[in-house]
Order: C-alpha cells, then structure tokens, then sequence
C-alpha cells in the first residue's frame, strides 16, 4: 500500500523547525533527506530511518522493520507528536550518515 501525501504532509510538518529537510517520491513511498543526506523514508504510512549509533540511542525500544522485501531492516518512529523529538533525532542522526557519492559523468 503506497504511503498517502497526508501522512508525508504531517511527518513534513512535524519537522518544520528544521532547514534543508526535503523528500522524493519514490515507488509510491517518500525518501526523507536532510542536509541531503538520507535518514529514513516514509513507508507504508510508516515513518523509517537508518538504524544508526544515534537513532538507537535516542530510541531504544524502536522496532526494526524492512520497509520493503528484501530491504534492509530500519528503525520505526512511533513518537511523532513530538516535534522537539523528531527534530533533535534527525540533527543528532545527521553527522553519522555519509555525504551521498557524486554521480558519474556518462
């Protein structure tokens, strides 16, 4: 089932406070960047992000979940109310995720 704009609308609005956040529609789900790094996604009406040192840390009872078969498996976010959280997740997530590589010249 494809994640629906209004869910994209209000995990954007919910991460308003922060500069440089922008998303990719993607199969029908959304990829989240930040500072053009990507975090996580929105799957399935479910908001997703990379399993690093700092997401773990910050929650730790998260549950592991593949957004797609075959995918690797990603954290679920399910405290989503709360802006300061979600904003302070993807500034403390954001220094471990690498520089996306430059594309090739064909």
């Amino acid at each position: 089932m494809p994640s629906t704009k209004e869910y994209l609308y209000f995990i954007l609005e919910q991460l308003s406070g922060l500069e440089e956040i922008s998303y990719r529609p993607m199969m029908g789900e959304y990829i989240l960047y930040y500072r053009g790094k990507i975090l996580g996604g929105i799957y399935d009406n479910r908001l997703l992000i990379k399993p690093v040192k700092a997401a773990k840390s910050l929650l730790p009872e998260a549950v592991c979940e593949a957004p797609y078969e075959g995918a690797k498996e990603m954290l679920r976010v399910d405290a989503l109310e709360d802006k300061d959280f979600l904003r302070g997740l993807f500034q403390a997530m954001e220094p471990e995720i690498p520089a996306p590589k430059p594309k090739k010249k064909s």
